[in-house]
């Protein structure tokens, strides 16, 4: 190449030279004479010679890029023009002259330096003048630098390997090439191994000479892995981005060796057998397999450990049977189960000892019921008092163990015992004992138990096995004794006496005679009575003889009365022992004979009754009830009634025996005088007895006849009308209306009126004179309604005063119009703001004054008041005068038009000077007949700035300095810029180079600068930049300033090494201080900040090199040796003001890490590793295979010739029958050169290894190889046994398969490859089957039948493909044809129940399932009956049962649990398919009875503790509760079932007493809980006066003592304590959801919410309404646990009634209010106080100031009652009476001041009956509302009238609910005595009726 260069610069130099001569030679002879000589050009190159270029391959050098410029000179400075010379140079460049004397080159075309390195071009070059085809040249020579384009690719190599699994690691398995055409490091390939499936430590790969060796790294077992696919990945050594890399793929295979031990594939580790199994019964069965999986040796089996005199096992199956007979109570096992170790051993020829392997199975004895319950003595004598209580144990005589055992498992070992033969007189206990129990004998019934009956008393004691069948028992005889003790009482010889006395006998007269009997003996018996008391109420007056038994009189006088004491009740007592002893009593009842001496008495004084008028009953029926003292059933007391008196008319009737009272026919009220509304009636009834003679009494009776309202009222005229002026005055009188009313008596006949509808808030009527007037404060003016109205039609109604469906009405229209007056004045809209811009144009319309007048026809006119003007500066202050600035004279700025109102600009505005204008406008009806109307507006004028001026900054220019590095945020400098226009708001911005301008934040309003990023002052020294100002005006203005920042210095920069010093080399033999090399680093920052100080980490260095801190020369320190270590990383660190700031801290560093290679010197000796032992290969050995493979070591480096080996056989190979090859430079393969066929034997090469260094050192080993024969082991079969017989079905189908061989050879290669084929036999049944040659298996050949022939005699030959004779073995089968089975197994039953006890261990429990039938036919040739298997086929999806499918046992795999699931539903599957399992079936099929429905019943044990749903209880109990009552429940639960589940309660830890007053006398516990309901009863007497409450605990527990606790909190209340809630529910629904009706109440009111009482509601009138529930509460305070105060808990309610509001909705609560309404008790106490001292006097003054405040109030408050609605009469129906509060009758104080949202009723509405809807108008008007006129108002002596109130006697007020409540409460007092109820029904009805009491007046709004 170097040549070629050379050439082509000497033919440049040879052309320019001649060209040279040529132009020196001046022009040739005979040619014209011209100017000066041509100069030639040339080319302007950087250095003498050609020019050379490197260019990239590939796309790194695209095509038409610029390589290179071309430059020329030409001394006469003509144009130039550069060219190419050459086919190839215009192939590869193209020029492009440009200017006079340039030329861009450029590349056509992408360069391979693969196709070609190098290119040599000639550029030529001419001025135009130098002649045709004569140029100038240059030399070019274009070198193509390589670039990584190439991938390697591999050589073909060998893809499948096979290896022996005890191939050593380093074993050199393949050897793999790949080619890379580039070149240097592009072209130099290493490899890698990837990808190997977490088998990276197996195999590895080594790059040698170019070549990937793949090495055997790990260990290799066939039986975890026989196959590997090994990824070689070939990667070329390219440093930069691009790497590229090809892959091979190779597979090894691994030969399996004997290296394993057999394993067990089939162990049972627990097995379960029954105690009396038959001998030689098999156990269980194992199986092992050879852990070499490719050669499978045979196993036999034996157990090692254990009882083997118990146990024995089949050496071949592994089937492990019983020898003798087991016993599982046998003291020589461990608790029923014995341990086995099974050893497994191959049967090996090879191996010795042959492999093992062992395992334990564990035999579980199970019990089996063959021990009988025996008890430890044979008899027992006790002996036990008479009449010894119950449970009293007996005592056992003569030393005997009350002891019984039987050592059976589980319920084998479960015993009862009972006695027998005893009466029932003893029980024994435990009655129930498991393996060993201890018994008592205890007495059950004590009164058998009489020593006068019975001395003694024989029986026997039995204990029995639980098992149902057969169960075992025994029995022991039992003597007790009984001792004699003082039993029996006098007996009575009656139960009971009877005795009857006359009244008034004498003394000594005899009463009775009582006699008694003892069955003792002796001074015990009956001689030894005494009777010795009397007891009674008459026992004082009487006598008893104490030996004779008999009573007499004793005292003078009546001791008898039997209108008294009828009967007179003694108990007359008597005792043994001399009446020391035992005592009895017995009762005597005395009947007192009856005199007639008493006359009939009435219940009552006198008797009131009420009727009505028309009707011939009483609302309630009139009974008259006497009574008479004499002995009932007897003349004396037969009483007989009858009117005597005050009905000369016959108009009543009375029963004479029942006494009850009716009218004969209806009266009329009118027709009956009476002076007052309510007529009397006065009756005399009497009452006479049947005596001799006949007794009587009289009394009054007063009946009250009501009169009924059955007149309406009656209008004088049909219609009324009147005309009245728009500006009439409220109050005004307008007509009046006339109706009258018929009736007898008032209310009835009182009518009022009122205006039903059309009012429309503007009239009014006075319900007393039918006056209809203009409503106070009402406005008739038609402008002021909307449709304008000029007439009113009013519908004016009359009422009577009956109630609800009572009252009558009429009804009369009523036309009212109206009649206009002109006097309203003109309105403006409201005021204006209108913005005009300032130098608006003169003339510009700005705004219109629109004005209004109801009035018809107004005549406006407009104008300005500029004295109420005014006109504000920007600043905002009013400037003075007004009118006089200048130019700017304000009157005449704006021109208003007077009659259509136009304001315009009338003088140019200047916003500097005036800014803000208001405008007064005025406007006046001219046409108004009242006087003048005017009206006037503000009109605000904003007059809009212009933006006229630039921003101007306070500094021309700013600068500053700042420490590089500040932290963001840290302020550099604060602009400001001032703007004169309005538009002050200025914004900043930053303008400059963006690097800059990056670097600070400039806040666009404050105009403050600060650091935004990192500032280097290596990068930016200063920053220079500007700073905008603009303002916010439309267009916009700005202006600039400029900002310098000087960047101050800190050492804020690492040192930094250059150059590209990495990698550095240097001889191991090097001597010391040898230069390595030079290291150079900088440093950015100046000063001490920027020198660099050079270290040498010592560690890293070892010692071995140094570094001069200031130049950075590094070199030898030490001794050198690279086969100690080859490599060494320095750490070079670099640092900067080393000198002053090291010691503080100040410097900064940088390391650097550089390799050094230590060169290798040939100094080391190869070693070679020979395999040990012989390399055994046979003689038929493949040439190709290696025999073994040898491996050297060099300690010096192997990629030198020093530590590369070349192997040679110097010496044992005089035969030249092996070779030996490097695969590379560290290991040979010795092959056979020749074949070994027939020279077998021991050979001994002798190997020499030697290196290729200067001077070679070598090595020299032995390498035994041993060369065998093979192919003498003949196939074995494995599979099936030798004369096996095959069983086919008769209609197997031709194919079929009928069994499979097997056969192994032992032999490798093909001489192990084993073929099959069938002998041929002289009766031909070989022609009936086909064997496959490979597999083994034979199939059907020709169909079969049975009844031709049943059997096949078939010989089968095994044979291998051994070279050169094969070997072979045979195997003798039999195949039976067998009958078809038709049937499958069957059940008879399609259900089947067992039970299954729960939390029973799995396994403890198996149930057998019962057995099918077949209907198959079984012939005497055939194999026994297949066996029928069951399996779980459905209803196991939570696997919690398992099935033996041979034994066909059913156990439990998991714990059941009964709360969980009580029955468990399977389905059972019997096949003869044992090997199959069946598919899982969702439903039972009854229709197939090879399935059986299997129902599992859980039997319940007690394993859950009973528990309370709520561990705190809470209760109230009133003081007016009784005693003995139960008032709460506390409820507990429990999951068992049956007596598991019987709950107990209890009370326990004493009853604790808080806050407790007036409980002393309280001695016994206070509460009883029922022990079965855990009912609390009470069990004292509540007294009013206590306080407190109660707290204990009570605790529940099962019959298995286990329990749940629970506290109980119980709350003394008085009865106003309770708070009533009605419920639009039924009891049993309220009870239902009472615990979240509590907890939701009591979360939101903070309290605790305890429910006293639930009942049907009663309505007020008596009825009951069964839709409704009253439910009763008390709410207790958390704090103190007191009871709250009713009031406290309406107010308490009514603050939280948002939150309560859908409970309340959910619940339908309608209404909430106190369970007991208090008496007024001090105001009746004061008004009876005040009526007996007739202080009239002070009520009239306190009617008065009452009256006062009303009136004072009705105008404060008139709009706002207009909202409330009310009948005219107060029904109940109207919403008056509903309560004001959101929450039903709770909100009483919505009075004055109250919240007005609590104005509206609480309803829910879809639950509202029609006669519980207001009756309000189609157009909510409240023409229904009444008022109280304050004028006509009339008031009883016990009512008084508040402001929408009711004041009651004292004045006490209050809320709307008191007309309804104060009805109750008079009802409530009808029988109390005084003068406020003389007159009863005439109070009644005023309390009924509030007309009476109240004057209403009617409104309309």
């Amino acid at each position: 190449m170097r040549r070629r260069r050379g050439a082509a610069t000497l033919c440049a130099a040879a052309l320019a030279l001649c060209w040279c001569c040529a132009a020196a030679s001046g022009p040739a002879p005979g040619s014209a004479p011209s100017g000066p000589a041509n100069r030639p050009p040339r080319f302007l190159t950087e250095a003498a010679g050609e020019i050379i270029l490197k260019l990239k391959e590939g796309n790194e050098t695209p095509a038409n890029s610029l390589i290179y410029r071309l430059r020329g000179m030409d001394p006469d400075g003509d144009p130039l023009i550069f060219g190419v010379k050459g086919q190839e140079a215009k192939e590869m460049l193209r020029i492009e002259n440009f200017g006079r004397n340039e030329a861009n080159l450029y590349l056509r075309k992408e360069l391979d330096r693969e196709l070609k390195d190098e290119y040599s071009f000639v550029l030529t070059l001419t001025d135009g003048n130098l002649g045709e085809g004569n140029f100038v040249t240059q030399g070019l020579l274009l070198l193509v630098d390589d670039i990584n384009d190439n991938e390697p690719i591999f050589r073909p190599f060998q893809s499948t390997i096979n290896i022996p699994e005890n191939a050593r690691p380093g074993l050199n398995i393949a050897t793999v090439e790949a080619v890379d055409r580039d070149e240097g490091l592009y072209g130099q390939v290493v490899y890698y191994i990837q990808e190997l499936e977490g088998d990276d430590d197996t195999f590895s790969i080594n790059t040698i000479d170019g070549k990937g060796v793949i090495v055997l790294k790990g260990s290799l077992d066939y039986e975890k892995k026989f196959l590997y696919q090994i990824r070689v990945l070939a990667v070329d050594r390219s440093n930069d981005y691009r790497v590229n890399s090809g892959t091979a793929a190779i597979l090894v295979k691994v030969d399996d060796v004997e290296d394993q031990p057999p394993e067990f594939n089939l162990v049972n580790p627990v097995t379960r057998v029954r105690e009396d199994m038959p001998i030689g019964s098999p156990v269980l069965q194992v199986k092992a397999v050879d852990g070499d999986r490719g050669i499978n040796n045979k196993i036999k089996y034996s157990i090692t450990k254990g009882p083997q005199d118990l146990f024995g096992i089949n050496v071949n199956s592994g089937i492990i049977y019983t020898l003798k007979t087991l016993d599982r109570e046998s003291p020589y096992n461990s608790n029923g189960a014995y341990v086995l170790e099974i050893m497994a051993q191959e049967v090996s020829k090879r191996v010795s000892p042959a492999p093992t392997a062992k395992t334990e199975v564990t035999v579980i004895i199970l019990d089996v019921n063959d021990e009988v319950p025996t008890f430890r003595s044979k008899f027992y004598v006790a002996e036990v008092n008479e009449n010894a209580q119950a449970n009293t144990p007996v005592t056992f005589l003569g030393g005997s163990t009350p002891q019984v055992f039987d050592h059976d498992q589980g319920s084998n070992g479960t015993f009862l015992m009972y006695i027998d033969g005893d009466g029932g007189v003893f029980e024994v206990t435990p009655q129930r004992g498991v393996n060993e129990a201890a018994f008592l004998i205890r007495v059950q019934e004590s009164k058998k138990l009489d020593y006068e009956k019975v001395t003694v008393m024989n029986f026997t004691l039995v204990a029995k096995e639980i098992v149902p069948n057969r169960p075992k028992r025994s029995v022991v005889p039992v003597t007790v004794y009984i001792r004699d003790m003082n039993d029996n009482i006098p007996e009575f010889l009656e139960d009971h006496y009877e005795a009857t006395v006359a009244e008034n006998c004498g003394i000594g007269t005899t009463v009775a005679w009582v006699q008694a009997m003892d069955k003792d003996s002796g001074v015990f018996g009956t001689h030894g009575i005494r009777y010795t008391n009397l007891e009674g109420s008459v026992a004082k007056m009487l006598r008893l003889d104490e030996l004779t038994g008999v009573i007499t009189t004793g005292t003078n006088g009546p001791i008898f009365d039997r209108e008294l004491v009828s009967k007179h009740y003694l108990t007359v007592e008597a005792r043994d022992h001399l009446g020391q002893g035992n005592r009895n009593t017995v009762q005597l009842t005395i009947h007192v004979e009856d005199v007639n001496d008493n006359a009939p008495k009435f219940t009552q004084n006198k008797y009131e009754a009420r009727l009505m008028e028309n009707q011939d009953f009483f609302d309630l029926p009139l009974v008259i009830e006497a009574y008479d003292a004499d002995l009932n059933g007897t003349k004396n007391s037969n009483i007989l009634y009858s009117i005597v008196g005050g009905d000369p008319d016959n108009n009543f009737t009375v029963n004479a025996e029942t006494g009850a009272i009716w009218p004969t026919k209806p009266l009329d009220f009118e027709s009956i005088q009476g002076k007052s509304d309510i007529h009397e009636i006065n009756l005399v009834i009497r009452a006479q007895d049947q005596g001799n003679p006949p007794l009587h009494t009289d009394v009054p009776l007063i009946i009250y006849l009501l009169d009924m309202n059955d007149h309406g009222p009656v209008f004088e005229k049909s219609h009324y009308q009147r005309a009245i002026y728009e500006d009439m005055s409220g109050g005004t009188s307008i007509l009046q209306v006339k109706a009258w009313d018929n009736d007898g008596s008032a209310p009835n006949n009182f009518v009022v009126y009122r205006i039903e509808m059309g009012a429309e808030d503007k009239f009014v009527i006075d319900p007393n004179s039918g006056v209809v007037s203009v409503a106070p404060g009402a406005n008739l003016d038609p402008d002021r309604t909307s449709p304008r109205t000029m007439s009113y039609s009013l519908r004016v109604i009359a009422l009577d005063g009956g109630t609800g469906t009572q009252q009558h009405t009429a009804a009369v229209p009523v036309e009212i119009s109206i009649i206009d007056v002109n006097n309203k004045p003109p309105s403006f809209e409201g005021p204006a703001t209108v913005r005009i811009m300032e130098n608006a144009p003169i003339g510009r319309h700005i705004w219109t004054a629109r004005a209004t007048d109801p009035d018809d026809d107004p005549i406006l006119r407009y104008w300005i008041d500029w004295k109420a003007s005014e006109v504000r500066g920007e600043d905002g202050v009013v400037l003075s005068p007004f009118g006089g600035m200048g130019e700017y004279n304000t009157t005449s700025l704006f021109e208003l038009t007077p009659i259509d109102g136009f304001l315009k600009v009338a003088h140019l505005l200047d916003r500097e000077k005036v800014e803000v204008i208001k405008l007064v406008v005025g406007v006046q009806d001219t046409a108004s007949t009242t006087g003048p109307q005017t009206a006037s507006t503000t009109l605000t004028i904003i007059i809009d700035d212009e933006n006229d001026n630039n921003p101007k900054f306070r500094k021309a220019f700013y600068r500053r300095a700042i420490t590089e590095n500040s932290k963001n945020g840290v302020t550099i400098a604060t602009v400001r810029a001032d703007d004169a226009d309005k538009n002050r708001t200025i914004t900043y911005s930053l303008e400059g180079h963006r690097s800059i301008t990056e670097l600070v934040h400039l806040h666009w309003e404050t105009g403050e600068i600060v650091v935004a990023n990192k500032i280097d002052r290596e990068v930016q020294p200063w920053l220079n930049f500007s700073v905008k100002a603009t303002d916010s005006g439309i267009p916009s203005r700005s202006s600039l300033a400029e900002l310098y920042v000087q960047v101050l210095d800190e050492n804020d920069n690492n040192p930094y090494f250059i150059g590209d010093i990495s990698n550095v080399t240097v001889r191991e033999d090097a001597p010391l201080g040898t230069t390595i090399c030079v290291i150079e680093a900088r440093d950015a920052d100046i000063g001490d900040y920027g020198k660099v100080t050079y270290l040498l980490d010592r560690r890293s260095s070892q010692g071995k090199f140094q570094i001069d801190p200031e130049t950075g020369e590094l070199s030898v320190a030490d001794t050198l040796n690279r086969e100690e270590q080859n490599v060494y990383v320095l750490i070079i660190e670099a640092w900067d003001n080393y000198q002053f700031g090291y010691t503080s801290g100040e410097s900064r560093n940088a390391f650097k890490q550089i390799g050094i290679n230590i060169v290798d010197v040939n100094d080391e000796t190869p070693e070679i590793d020979i395999p040990e032992g012989c390399a055994t290969v046979t003689e038929f050995h493949n040439l190709q295979d290696d025999i073994t493979v040898v491996r050297g070591r060099d300690g010096d480096d192997p990629y030198t010739p020093n530590g590369q080996i070349v192997f040679s056989i110097i010496d044992g190979n005089a035969q030249g029958l092996f070779r030996i090859k490097n695969i590379d430079h560290l290991q040979a393969r010795v092959t056979a050169a020749t074949s070994l066929r027939g020279l077998y034997g021991n050979y001994t090469l002798t190997i020499k290894a030697e290196d290729l260094g200067t001077p070679p050192n070598f090595v020299i080993k032995d390498l035994p190889i041993c060369v065998t024969d093979f192919n003498d082991n003949p196939p074995k079969f494995i599979s099936p046994v030798q004369n096996f017989t095959v069983r086919v079905p008769e209609n197997a189908t031709v194919g079929s398969t009928v069994i499979q061989v097997q056969a192994l050879d032992k032999d490798i290669g093909l001489n192990g490859e084993v073929r099959y084929r069938l002998k041929q036999d002289p009766m031909g049944h070989w022609k009936t089957f086909r064997i496959d040659d490979v597999t083994g298996v034979i199939t059907l050949k020709h169909p079969l039948d049975r009844e031709r022939q049943k059997m096949y005699e078939v010989r089968v030959e095994a044979y291998d493909l051994g070279i050169p004779t094969p070997l072979s073995s045979d195997l003798d089968l039999t195949v039976y044809v067998k009958n078809i089975n038709d049937y499958e197994p069957q059940f008879l039953v399609d259900e089947f129940t067992v039970n299954f006890t729960e939390h029973v261990l799995p396994g403890m429990e198996r149930r057998r399932i019962l057995d099918t039938v077949d209907q198959d036919d079984v012939d005497e040739l055939d194999e026994p009956q297949s066996t029928v298997c069951y399996f779980i086929a459905g209803g196991n999806d939570d696997g919690m049962f398992a099935l033996d499918p041979i034994s066909h046992y059913l156990m439990v795999e998991k714990e059941l649990d009964r709360e969980d699931k009580e029955i468990h539903i399977l389905v059972i599957k019997a096949t003869e398919e044992c090997h199959t399992m069946p598919e899982n079936v969702k439903f039972f099929d009854p229709e197939d009875d090879t399935y059986l429905r299997v129902i599992v019943m859980v039997t319940d044990i007690n394993d859950n503790s009973p528990f309370f749903l709520k561990k705190v209880f809470t209760g109230g109990v009133s003081t007016n509760a009784d005693f003995g009552n139960e008032f709460m429940v506390v409820k507990a639960y429990d999951n068992d079932k049956g007596e598991n589940a019987v709950i107990s309660y209890h009370i326990f830890g004493g009853i604790q007493q808080r806050l407790a007053e007036g409980l002393e006398n309280i001695w016994s516990d206070p509460f009883i809980v029922d022990k079965y309901t855990g009912g609390i009863f009470l069990n004292f007497d509540p007294q009013k006066g206590m306080k407190g409450y109660f707290e204990f605990m009570v605790l529940a527990n099962d019959t298995d003592g286990l329990y749940d606790t629970a506290k109980v909190l119980i709350y003394l209340l008085r009865e106003d304590q309770r708070l009533k809630f009605v419920l639009r529910q039924h009891p049993p629904e309220v009870r239902e959801k009472i615990d979240a009706f509590r907890e939701i109440l009591g979360n939101v009111t903070g309290t605790i919410v305890n429910a006293d009482e639930y009942k049907v509601h009663e309505n007020q009138d008596g009825s009951v309404d069964k839709t409704k529930t009253d439910l009763y509460l008390h709410f207790v305070e958390h704090q103190n646990n007191s009871i709250m105060e009713v009031d406290d808990v309406l107010k308490l309610v009514d603050h939280n009634i948002e939150q309560l509001d859908d409970l309340f909705k959910d619940f339908n609560v309608l209404d909430t209010q106190p369970a007991e309404i208090r008496a007024f008790k001090d105001e009746q106490e004061g008004m009876m106080v005040a009526w007996l001292a007739g202080s009239t006097l002070l009520l009239t003054l306190l009617l008065i100031l009452t009256t006062s405040l009303c009136i004072a109030q009705r105008s404060r408050y008139q709009r706002q009652l207009k909202a409330a609605t009310a009948t005219a009469f107060g029904s109940n129906d109207s919403d008056i009476n509903r309560g004001v509060g959101r929450v039903p009758n709770t909100n009483k104080h919505s009075v004055e001041g109250s919240n007005p949202i609590w104005m509206q009723a609480y309803e829910n509405e879809w639950y509202k009956e029609d006669d519980s809807l207001s009756r309000t108008s189609a157009r909510d008007s409240l023409d229904e509302n009444a008022v109280v006129n304050e004028d006509e108002v009339s008031f009883s002596h016990d009512i008084k009238p508040c402001f929408g109130q009711l004041c009651i006697y004292g004045g006490t007020c209050t809320g709307s609910n008191a007309v309804q409540d104060l009805s109750t409460k008079e009802q409530n007092d009808l029988n109390r005595s005084g003068a406020f109820h003389q007159n009863l029904y005439q109070h009644l009805d005023k309390v009924s009726n509030p007309l009476i009491a109240k004057k209403l007046e009617t409104t309309e709004l």
